[in-house]
């Protein structure tokens, strides 16, 4: 889906919109408004239109876009630190991470999963939304996705998935930098 169908879909085409178009309709008929020219209007207004209207958010942003730019170091720093406290910092050596409870497994994936849910809201404001979205899903999905379904099976197969995860994130939190 190109970003002029995205932006059609956005405010024309979906469940939510067509709705609150109806009752606009609705409304205008009400005050003796044409609702249909309304509608059609609407329904054919041009997403070249919006684009030249809405710039992209990184653009709004302004002085503030290094604010989003330390909150991408921040999160690639946050994953970094994460994997070492994890593998090798806090681990005896004796202990093998073949070990490691479930239960913690499935709260480290959930906790990423959560966090990185909510980072993805932050997407739009990157210089690259599109970009961002894509690492920070992928990411999420092998990362989070290993880590449940260890915690789930106990099958480690899918583990040598799980460091790929976290360098797509690391990477997702970087191209807030760029």
């Amino acid at each position: 889906m190109g970003l002029n169908e995205a932006m059609n879909y956005v405010l024309f085409n979906n469940p939510v919109s067509s709705t609150m178009w109806s009752m606009a309709s609705h409304g205008a008929k009400a005050v003796g408004l044409k609702p249909k020219a309304i509608a059609q209007n609407a329904a054919t207004h041009s997403s070249a239109a919006v684009q030249q209207a809405l710039p992209p958010l990184w653009k709004l942003l302004g002085h503030n876009r290094h604010i989003i730019r330390l909150a991408g170091l921040s999160g690639a720093v946050a994953v970094i630190l994460g994997a070492y406290g994890a593998h090798y910092h806090f681990i005896p050596k004796e202990e093998d991470m073949q070990d490691r409870d479930p239960r913690q497994i499935f709260e480290v994936a959930n906790r990423y999963h959560f966090i990185h849910s909510l980072a993805l809201m932050g997407a739009p404001l990157a210089r690259r939304p599109l970009l961002t979205t894509i690492l920070m899903t992928a990411g999420t999905a092998l990362f989070c996705g290993t880590c449940y379904y260890v915690a789930f099976t106990n099958d480690r197969s899918v583990v040598p998935l799980t460091p790929m995860g976290g360098l797509l994130l690391i990477f997702a939190w970087l191209s807030f930098i760029i």
